[in-house]
């Protein structure tokens, strides 16, 4: 214990210390939440968020840590932010104060994040983060919907306390850890970001995918995801478009080696008046091989993810399907991408090709239900993460 406990202060001295600290190792997202605007379209507590209550958010890692940082957001916020008590506790049980730059209550600006002092927290890969925040308030959550548990003032908030999905203000977990995994971005709408999964059993696609990457290649990855609801390719929606999101949520992270791309469904469809159409097949493509572009100028590899069927929901019609048809086949067949995850193929109805399996699909005909989410994480080759000439496992599905 003396030993790690010494290698760990000498690691917090090397964050001071960037060139050492590149040597020693390297800093890693754990988990993200992509900062997402307040929504006002949930239930009537939804516009005022949170009112003098502690958030509990517990954070699976998915990067082995010997010292952690978090990351709060208000850059996309409607108002400032204040925050009076943030702590972090880790599988000892110690509860953390988080400091930035030495203060315990935080203010900020729209527009702005903060990152946290390094905090000696040791958390195995997959092991659990518990983050609890002070909302004096009103406060409206800044970033996209996560699980979180709520309790009244300032004071601790139990493990089994009712588990609610709502936007909180952790935007990042980093990990600083000798051995730095390569980072996988899952970055799309709300299928990407789990809307319809089961609260809090982590079945959301990129969850599944994290945990066959660990499976077959033990510490060789990390899959974060990006995904925000009602997030859309060539405008912007309830966020701001992908393009114009890519810096903040992709190419700031440190270690990106992968992105997997969902997007278009929401472009596509009408906005709920059949007269005001989506966006066309030649707009969506633009915009994809407008981020494919930029993620290649930094060395990122591409993974192309077919849009999924959503015959039956409530925006579908035959224009927005033939759309769909259009785009998927580019994403297929043009070699824009690097590798494709054909989530369609994996989970549409082979009798009727415009919608999903119904075992797979949720009552709104849109959103996967676990089984589907499960599908589409299974659908996705391991062989598009094989690092040549690394050593792990050239072959990762063997």
């Amino acid at each position: 214990m003396r030993t790690r406990g010494v290698a760990i202060a000498l690691m917090l001295a090397l964050v001071g210390t960037p060139a050492l600290a590149q040597q020693a190792s390297a800093w890693r997202p754990a988990w993200i939440a992509a900062p997402a605007p307040p929504r006002f379209d949930g239930p009537p507590e939804a516009p005022l968020g949170y009112l003098d209550q502690t958030i509990r958010q517990d954070i699976r890692l998915g990067v082995a840590a010997d010292v952690v940082r978090l990351r709060i957001s208000n850059e996309v916020g409607l108002e400032p932010l204040a925050l009076d008590m943030v702590t972090a506790t880790g599988p000892d049980g110690v509860v953390r104060p988080v400091t930035f730059s030495g203060a315990r209550d935080i203010a900020l600006p729209i527009g702005v994040a903060l990152l946290s002092d390094p905090l000696p927290i040791g958390v195995e890969r997959g092991g659990m983060l518990s983050v609890s925040l002070h909302a004096p308030g009103p406060t409206r959550g800044v970033v996209r919907r996560v699980p979180v548990r709520l309790g009244e003032g300032v004071a601790p908030v139990a493990a089994d306390a009712l588990l609610v999905r709502r936007q909180s203000f952790v935007s990042a977990v980093y990990a600083l850890s000798e051995d730095a995994p390569r980072v996988v971005v899952a970055l799309g709408d709300s299928i990407t970001e789990g809307a319809t999964s089961t609260l809090g059993a982590e079945a959301d696609w990129p969850s599944v995918l994290g945990r066959r990457l660990e499976a077959a290649c033990p510490g060789g990855f990390v899959v974060v995801n990006a995904g925000i609801s009602g997030n859309q390719v060539v405008r912007d929606g309830r966020s701001a478009n992908v393009r114009a999101r890519l810096d903040r949520d992709v190419l700031s992270l440190p270690g990106v080696t992968h992105v997997i791309l969902i997007e278009g469904i929401n472009d596509i469809r009408h906005d709920g008046n059949p007269a005001n159409v989506g966006r066309s097949a030649d707009e969506v493509i633009a915009a994809y091989r407008q981020v494919i572009s930029r993620l290649h100028l930094h060395g990122i590899k591409v993974i192309g993810g077919t849009m999924t069927a959503f015959g039956g929901s409530e925006r579908f019609d035959a224009r927005s399907e033939a759309t769909r048809q259009t785009v998927n086949t580019f994403i297929r067949e043009s070699g824009a991408f690097d590798a494709v995850a054909d989530f369609d193929a994996a989970t549409r109805d082979p009798a009727q090709t415009d919608q999903m399996q119904v075992e797979l699909v949720g009552a709104d005909r849109l959103h996967p239900n676990d089984k589907g989410y499960d599908t589409m994480a299974q659908a996705i080759d391991l062989d598009a993460f094989a690092p040549s000439g690394t050593g792990c496992h050239e072959d990762l599905d063997r």
